[in-house]
């Protein structure tokens, strides 16, 4: 499926805009765009999509769809990314709720991905905010990550696994394997997708760089439970990292100032990198890499158009190296 890839754009770049202009600009500006991923709820803003509006009226629907194909564009994802399973049991509920509506809405529309994270629960039954449970060799992070799982996520994810073979057998929860959420790496991930088979993964190497984790290896070790992807890089300040390392708490911070900071597909790895990933998702069933801009020194109407030839670039060697 890899080198069929399409581009698409995670229209949170362009909040600025209304989604009329968002779809015009892109269709004006970054031709090598057929998709668009959009912000449904969560902690992911929901500017360019009024969920609600959109279930209870199928003529709003019919609208909505229209006006991306008067662009040439389509549905790839909804992303309801957040916390479900936040101590907190409004934002829990809230977030819950948003991911349920994004799979009932991309069902709606035609699309058979919503993109999410796994959630991160509170460290006991005690706890009022979440807990990331890693690094455990210290005494008060010991089990903590063995209980989260144990007590909260296997039941969680147990229901949304049924609750999406309900609503739509073929759609997949895509999630991100993201620090700070109980899933995160190659480990914690191949004991979520036991959980259930319409789980699978939203691949971002931006934070395998950091994490200083082989892109290439994990996206070959998880290929056939990757649903979707991501197109987002990792740059390094030589000097702030040797003197502060990849973990900051200051995050977000003025970028000068970061050991390292998210960056264009291109910045931080060449083009032979990117090349060798799309060629790596090979048996994947990702049908679209979306570009995530988060470049804190390129405004996205710049750093959009430019990645978008930057990606249709590797997408095409990669399949000519196939041939």
């Amino acid at each position: 499926m890899a080198t069929d890839l399409k581009i698409g754009v995670v229209l949170e770049a362009f909040l600025n805009l209304s989604l009329e202009e968002t779809l015009e600009f892109l269709s004006r500006n970054a031709p090598e765009v057929t998709h668009v991923e959009v912000g449904a709820g969560g902690y992911a803003p929901n500017s360019h999509c009024d969920v609600n509006n959109l279930l209870k009226n199928g003529e709003a629907r019919k609208n909505w769809l229209n006006m991306l194909s008067r662009f040439n564009l389509k549905l790839d994802a909804f992303n309801a990314w957040g916390n479900p399973l936040h101590p907190d049991e409004e934002i829990a509920k809230k977030h819950d709720l948003a991911l349920k509506n994004a799979i009932r809405l991309a069902t709606e529309l035609g699309a058979n991905c919503v993109v999410a994270m796994s959630g991160c629960p509170a460290a006991d039954d005690f706890g009022k905010t979440p807990h990331f449970g890693a690094g455990g060799w210290l005494p008060y992070l010991e089990g903590v990550h063995e209980k989260q799982w144990n007590e909260r996520m296997i039941h969680y994810w147990s229901n949304i696994d049924s609750f999406v073979k309900e609503i739509n057998p073929e759609l997949l929860v895509c999630i991100e394997l993201h620090p700070g959420t109980t899933v995160y790496n190659v480990e914690t991930f191949e004991k979520f997708v036991q959980i259930g088979s319409s789980l699978s993964a939203n691949l971002d190497p931006s934070h395998f760089f950091w994490m200083q984790m082989d892109g290439h290896a994990v996206t070959r070790r998880i290929s056939n439970r990757i649903g979707h992807v991501h197109a987002k890089d990792t740059s390094f300040n030589k000097e702030k990292l040797g003197l502060n390392g990849i973990l900051d708490h200051r995050w977000p911070k003025e970028p000068n100032e970061m050991p390292w900071n998210f960056s264009s597909p291109g910045v931080g790895h060449d083009l032979n990198w990117w090349t060798e990933f799309i060629r790596a998702l090979k048996g994947s069933k990702a049908e679209v890499i979306s570009i995530e801009h988060e470049d804190p020194f390129v405004p996205a109407t710049k750093g959009v158009p430019e990645t978008s030839k930057f990606l249709s670039q590797a997408i095409k060697l990669a399949k000519s190296a196939r041939i």
